[in-house]
């Protein structure tokens, strides 16, 4: 592959993950962890990938119409990442020690996030080229961030709330799951090129509102005094 290409793929990711690191302005989490989320996330891309494109060839989601497409989305898409994503968040993250403050839910699903965009970046500029890559550069790495972030604030949540963990939890995911069910819709479709840009400009309305998540965990955050 083309070097620059390659930089391509992987910056948007890179300075996501440094962006979200950043923010954690209190008590800012040890490279290790961070790292393994990162790598898990990537990882789990492949296993992911390798599900949807046996779901497209079973869908055929242009050929078959509104309830493939639907289908598409919610399930061979949002769901399948989604579940993967919040995998490395749960099991690798959540019960550690180093997970000692609400905004770490936030920073480690991102981690994930970005590690499986990143790798989703490189599979695609190695089939579609420059300009798919660009354009993931606006659109499908930020729609990553805001999943990671709104899976991660509830995680964040559920850490230092016992007796609503699970279902904090599940909201978390849930929440996650039906906005990238809802934005992948909107890019699946092939009726209308105005729904893209309502996807594109609920995207950046939406992280907007992360921001205000993020702002929340911050302010609750142990170690601010």
């Amino acid at each position: 592959m083309n070097p620059l290409l390659l930089m391509l793929a992987i910056l948007p990711g890179i300075l996501l993950s440094y962006a979200i690191f950043r923010a954690d302005k209190y008590e800012r989490e040890p490279l290790p962890p961070l790292l393994l989320c990162f790598g898990l996330g990537a990882a789990l891309t492949v296993p992911a990938m390798e599900i949807e494109t046996w779901a497209f060839h079973l869908l055929r989601p242009y050929e078959n119409g509104f309830g493939a497409i639907v289908l598409t989305a919610f399930f061979a898409v949002a769901l399948n990442e989604e579940f993967f994503k919040f995998a490395v968040l749960r099991f690798a993250a959540f019960p550690r020690a180093f997970f000692n403050e609400p905004l770490d839910g936030i920073v480690y699903a991102v981690l994930a996030s970005m590690g499986f965009a990143t790798m989703e970046n490189i599979f695609y500029a190695h089939r579609f080229g420059m300009e798919t890559v660009l354009l993931r550069a606006f659109t499908a790495v930020p729609a990553h961030l805001v999943f990671g972030i709104v899976a991660g604030y509830y995680a964040g949540l559920a850490k230092f709330a016992p007796e609503k963990r699970a279902r904090l939890l599940w909201r978390g995911f849930g929440l996650a799951f039906l906005l990238h069910g809802v934005y992948d819709f909107l890019i699946l479709q092939n009726w209308s090129d105005w729904l893209f840009v309502l996807a594109t400009v609920t995207l950046y309305l939406c992280l907007y509102f992360c921001n205000n998540l993020i702002k929340h965990h911050l302010d609750n955050s142990p170690f601010k005094a």
